[in-house]
């Protein structure tokens, strides 16, 4: 919970087998589209994190019925979501908390973009900080109206019982920003289409065949058109790559790791951790690589300490990196180095995570460059540990914990409850690792 503080302890290495929770993006996307299905989905593997809970309470709002048949803190959520069909969704009692989490308020949009009612929807301190524009004009230029706080939370968005296909390009690569305009191109009248001029994760248009869509891929323009009603289905969701990255992280920067990671996620458009890491010195396998039912590729991944080398994460890698950049940073705290470029996006994530990355790992001993769009970590110094505040932000908490293990003395996380934004078990498994 946020405000928590954890101290972390150095530890010599870390050897284990851990299964991540469900991946995040994924269960957002499988969830929302089960709700405009036709038909009753069951979904296993859904996310225990607090963002995609927070789909949940969004989606029953506004008349979804959801049942949750399980929990494990392993296998996650089963949950069971009765359809409402292509703008099938009533108006809500209130308005809608997305809590901490950009990708309900943003993909969440494009679908109340197609429902002729207003509707309002916030979010925490961190959210109503976070750009919309993005999201804001496309959707008004398909036909709904929104109103926002100098285009930041709280949204009313004014859906329109008619919405007009468009052909997008982002002004910033996003995976949230083209998945809120195929959503509302499902409700548009003829083919809506996005150009990305650098692919993003691809979890929306798998997601959208699963649930018996059409979605075409040429020349990276992703379009679907209008009209077509989806079927409920039944899914699995893998595990999370990039809460799993926390653990190849730890594998690959303590002499004397391995870390097993199963049924983890390994869609082509987020593994390009496994070539950084591979970049860096580590040694990474994968084993029992299946597909998944929804076209979701997953497997077991070994990852396994071979020395560290100093390495770059060029512009054109970042879209498929975001969320691991701050992983990889705590890495390189650990020897060899990394520099990063392109990755300005993180400025206006939870938090400002150029400037809090930077702040805490010099607060626990590191040499850290901080840069417009990036940073550059210099490994001259083994971490002396210290105090350091995650700011509600939960890569953050996380990163700081794996940087904290090859400390010469404790460190201290104010804020560390946020990691339950995506992996409520993350503190819990950390000291299952200890070896």
């Amino acid at each position: 919970m946020p405000g928590q503080t954890v101290m972390v302890q150095p530890t010599p290495r870390v050897r284990g087998r851990v299964r991540p929770p469900g991946d995040k993006s994924i269960s957002h996307r499988y969830a929302l589209l089960a709700a405009i299905a036709d038909g009753d989905s069951t979904i296993r593997g859904y996310s225990t994190g607090a963002d995609c809970a927070s789909t949940l309470r969004c989606l029953e709002a506004l008349g979804v019925k959801i049942q949750e048949e399980s929990r494990d803190s392993v296998r996650g959520r089963e949950i069971r979501i009765a359809g409402r069909g292509i703008r099938g969704l009533t108006p809500p009692p209130g308005v809608l908390d997305a809590g901490n989490s950009g990708s309900t308020i943003r993909m969440l949009a494009g679908i109340l973009a197609a429902h002729p009612f207003r509707t309002a929807i916030t979010g925490d301190d961190s959210l109503r900080r976070r750009p919309m524009r993005r999201i804001i004009v496309p959707l008004e230029r398909m036909g709904a109206r929104f109103t926002s706080d100098a285009g930041r939370p709280p949204l009313s968005i004014e859906g329109a019982s008619h919405l007009a296909a468009i052909d997008f390009e982002p002004d910033v690569p996003s995976a949230q920003v083209k998945s809120a305009v195929l959503l509302a191109g499902l409700h548009a009248d003829g083919v809506t289409s996005v150009r990305e001029s650098l692919p993003t994760r691809d979890h929306t248009e798998r997601a959208l065949r699963a649930f018996g869509g059409t979605v075409s891929n040429v020349y990276s323009t992703v379009s679907v058109t209008g009209g077509q009603r989806l079927r409920s289905c039944e899914l699995v969701v893998p595990g999370d790559i990039s809460s799993a990255t926390f653990w190849m992280v730890a594998a690959s920067a303590l002499p004397g790791s391995e870390v097993t990671i199963e049924e983890v996620g390994l869609n082509p458009t987020r593994t390009g951790i496994l070539d950084v890491l591979r970049r860096l010195g580590a040694r990474v396998d994968v084993t029992d690589s299946r597909g998944g039912a929804a076209g979701e590729p997953m497997g077991t991944l070994v990852v396994s300490h071979g020395g560290l080398r100093n390495t770059q994460v060029a512009p054109e890698e970042v879209p498929g990196l975001i969320d691991e950049l701050p992983a990889l940073a705590a890495l390189a705290t650990h020897g060899g180095g990394l520099s990063v470029s392109g990755a300005q996006e993180l400025r206006v994530k939870e938090s400002d995570r150029i400037s809090a990355l930077a702040e805490g790992l010099r607060r626990m001993g590191a040499e850290i460059e901080e840069r417009p769009d990036g940073f550059e970590v210099r490994a001259t110094r083994r971490l002396r540990g210290g105090e350091v505040d995650a700011l509600n932000d939960h890569r953050l908490a996380m990163a700081f914990a794996i940087a904290a293990l090859g400390a010469s003395g404790p460190t201290t996380i104010h804020d560390a409850g946020a990691a339950a934004v995506s992996y409520p078990e993350f503190f819990s498994v950390l000291e299952s690792l200890r070896a």
